[in-house]
């Protein structure tokens, strides 16, 4: 059985605040959640009470499984300079310590302009490679997320889940992996079941959404039994982020994906 984490920026919003979306998922039987910016800097519109956050998650027992770092990660050049990245790096990890989380998702943002592909890569391994020698000792693991350019994000470098793998290999460490998402991967055309065996024991977080329109599972052209499948069969089995926009009241739009997981 999956440990399924419903992703509070999109879920359970009819419950009003974060923390309240924490309680509310607990409410509807889930035991993890998952988030994304910590301090709301990339929507400024939603700041994140983090007190209240943390008490919501210990007086429920929920899980926290994944927060993002802030800001969004733009690597480019120009600048050279990256030191934004690293300053709040410290920050977010000392939130995801505070809040007993134990991810924080990284990205490639748009890349290096005018540098041939494999030099980019050859550059995010070093970035990543320093990130991982500055928390190093903290618990915290990153996890690099390639994301979708056809639909939800034009522009970005990292479209592959090959080229990923490739740069946490180059990482090499314990607390880097890839974060897989089985509606980015699928959106851009990819076979779910040769990227898994390619990534191996780098999948350190998985999460979801139907194809088309990102909305939950069982609104979209997605074998969700196949799919989960093929992911038990690559040897996962850690929790689930419920990453998608609902179509339907959060507690009804969980149940086919719930049913589901609980015999995968």
């Amino acid at each position: 059985m999956y440990v399924l984490a419903p992703n509070i920026e999109l879920l359970f919003t009819e419950a009003g605040d974060y923390h309240d979306r924490v309680r509310a998922a607990a409410a509807a039987g889930f035991d993890a959640v998952e988030m994304w910016g910590p301090t709301g800097v990339d929507a400024p519109a939603t700041p994140k009470d983090l007190p209240a956050l943390k008490a919501a998650l210990e007086e429920t027992g929920t899980q926290l499984t994944a927060q993002l770092a802030e800001p969004r990660t733009q690597f480019m050049i120009p600048p050279w300079d990256h030191s934004e990245f690293f300053r709040k790096l410290d920050e977010g990890v000392a939130i995801a310590q505070d809040l007993g989380c134990p991810r924080m998702v990284v990205g490639s943002g748009t890349g290096f302009g005018g540098w041939k592909r494999q030099v980019q890569l050859d550059k995010l391994i070093e970035i990543y490679q320093k990130a991982i020698a500055q928390i190093e000792g903290s618990g915290i693991t990153l996890v690099l997320e390639p994301v979708n350019v056809r639909v939800d994000h034009p522009g970005s470098l990292l479209d592959r889940t090959a080229e990923a793998v490739y740069v946490a290999r180059g990482v090499d460490s314990e607390f880097f992996g890839v974060l897989y998402d089985i509606y980015h991967s699928a959106v851009e055309g990819e076979d779910m079941t040769a990227e898994l065996a390619n990534a191996g024991s780098l999948v350190k977080y998985v999460q979801l959404a139907d194809t088309d329109g990102r909305g939950e599972p069982g609104t979209g052209g997605l074998d969700w039994t196949e799919r989960l499948g093929i992911l038990r069969a690559s040897g996962y089995d850690g929790p689930i982020g419920l990453e998608y926009y609902p179509q339907t009241e959060s507690s009804q739009s969980v149940e086919l994906i719930r049913r589901l997981a609980a015999n995968a």
